[in-house]
């Protein structure tokens, strides 16, 4: 008893030592990424896993983020639709969330899969974007042109904000769903149109 109760007293002493000197070349290659758009209070630059090692690594990082950022943000919109009752004309048997997958018809999923594989197909390595994760390819503005510097980059940041929490809500929404609770976390009548 003595023993484990020495043992968590020097593990708890132990978190609060100094952190080892790391080398030049790894601090200063983690530093690196600290000023890119999204390293924000207050977690700043994050890379738990040093994934990040070169600008090439953190570029194709930071698209999927965004990408899986947007997807999500579509996603949470169609589960809340979907589950307020909202269909399109002929699928109004198909259930929300988790049940839609057995019950949309194989010809469906063949379109989705087309549809996903096109656009990849004409956006892939973004060329010719003005920054990582600008899929215009030079067709549509939406006034994107008409911002200044500042102004462009706030609205970046704050995609990638929106779009990391949807990643989360969404994760949220599926995790609840599974446990059987959704009906707590959006009751009927919050969710009536």
């Amino acid at each position: 008893m003595k023993t484990a109760i020495l043992a968590s007293l020097v593990a708890a002493a132990a978190a609060f030592a100094p952190a080892a000197k790391e080398d030049a070349s790894n601090s200063a290659l983690k530093m690196s990424f600290e000023n890119e758009l999204g390293a924000q209070a207050p977690l700043g630059f994050w890379d738990p896993l040093g994934m990040a090692t070169s600008q090439e690594k953190f570029d194709r990082l930071r698209l999927v983020e965004i990408k899986h950022g947007r997807i999500a943000m579509v996603g949470v919109v169609g589960y809340l639709v979907t589950y307020a009752g909202i269909r399109f004309p002929g699928a109004e048997d198909i259930p929300a969330g988790f049940g839609a997958f057995d019950a949309v018809p194989p010809s469906v999923w063949a379109q989705v899969f087309f549809t996903i594989l096109l656009m990849e197909g004409f956006n892939t390595d973004q060329i010719g974007g003005e920054f990582i994760g600008d899929f215009r390819n030079g067709a549509l503005d939406f006034g994107w042109d008409s911002f200044d510097e500042a102004t462009k980059l706030s609205k970046r940041a704050i995609e990638l904000n929106q779009g990391r929490a949807a990643q989360m809500g969404l994760l949220g929404l599926m995790v609840h769903e599974k446990l059987g609770n959704v009906d707590i976390l959006l009751p009927p009548s919050f969710i009536s149109i």
